[in-house]
């Protein structure tokens, strides 16, 4: 799949974010070009592994899973901060590799090809004053020489390359904006009136190793992901377009649940953005999209099986009770 063709499906169930989802696109795809490469003249394979940047509910998460679905590998996920809160971090990592196999249904083959989505990597930041496991640097070591590439035995006696394996991390990342303004005052660039002003912008704003050496995390671990990739808040349009436009929408799951019912859903416009509105005061992002839907949704649905009358339910207010056409 070329960049363009990764995109225009990721954009059916991820709506923003679009570039994040060009430089993902684009690492993914030179990821699986250089797998290919590698077999047909056994050259070593240079890992670029990512790095997602982001507020929580910003689509880091299901990017990553959207992504897998498109390339149709095996996918699975592990936060980063489960990882530290264990002695055995090395068990959880064959653990974490084990539950990819699993997904590949046992083919090795294809589990060396899969993609494993790290999750709160910021909480492993080294901070002064820490010892080293407390700290999470001894689950960056940990993470290290899987993330770079090597044979693990897994209990049942496989063994796993992970070689191939993209990792793409993810984090909020907090403070590190505190960072970048620091080392934008001061500029990497010289300029000219011949040079392009949008690319020495989009240059000078790029997140760079030694900021996130001065964040926490230490220098070989922040070299194993070269790709950074930056997600930003959810404004309230793209929060109402989550909830109606994808091929998966919340309201679009709810409507044919009425629909098996016999009853049409019917939600006003305002309505989206109520949630909306409630959503960015959360400040979760998406996350929590669906509980205030559900939470909207559910005494209706509640009543709806035990009413064989009823043929429409109009939601005008989030706010109001819901109206019962028969």
């Amino acid at each position: 799949m070329t960049p363009s063709v990764i995109v225009k499906f990721l954009d059916e169930y991820v709506i923003g974010q679009d570039d994040a989802k060009k430089t993902l696109s684009v690492a993914v795809y030179v990821h699986y070009r250089k797998i290919e490469k590698s077999r047909s003249d056994s050259a070593d394979v240079a890992k670029s592994n990512i790095l997602l940047i982001g507020p929580t509910g910003t689509g880091k998460t299901l990017l990553c899973e959207t992504l897998s679905r498109a390339l149709k590998v095996p996918f699975v996920t592990a936060e980063a901060t489960s990882l530290a809160q264990t002695e055995y971090v090395n068990e959880e990592i064959e653990a974490m590799l084990q539950r990819l196999l699993d997904k590949a249904g046992g083919d090795v083959g294809r589990a060396q090809r899969g993609i494993v989505f790290i999750d709160e990597v910021d909480k492993l930041r080294s901070v002064s004053g820490q010892s080293r496991s407390a700290s999470g640097e001894a689950v960056q070591n940990a993470l290290l020489k899987i993330m770079e590439g090597t044979p693990v035995r897994l209990k049942g006696g496989e063994y796993i390359d992970t070689s191939h394996i993209l990792f793409i991390c993810g984090g909020a990342f907090a403070g590190l904006d505190n960072i970048l303004r620091k080392t934008a005052a001061f500029g990497f660039l010289a300029t000219s009136k011949d040079d392009n002003q949008k690319v020495l912008d989009r240059l000078n704003a790029r997140v760079k190793p030694t900021d996130l050496f001065e964040f926490g995390l230490i220098p070989e671990f922040a070299g194993r992901l070269p790709i950074v990739a930056r997600l930003h808040d959810l404004s309230k349009q793209a929060l109402v377009r989550i909830m109606t436009e994808p091929r998966n929408a919340i309201v679009r799951q709810f409507q044919e649940i009425f629909h098996d019912e016999g009853v049409e859903l019917v939600i006003a416009p305002a309505v989206f953005e109520q949630i909306a509105d409630l959503a960015i005061e959360y400040k979760i992002g998406a996350r929590s999209l669906r509980g205030i839907f559900a939470e909207m949704i559910t005494p209706v649905l509640y009543a709806v099986p035990d009413r064989p009358d009823i043929r429409q339910v109009v939601f005008d207010s989030l706010f109001d009770e819901a109206r019962l056409v028969c």
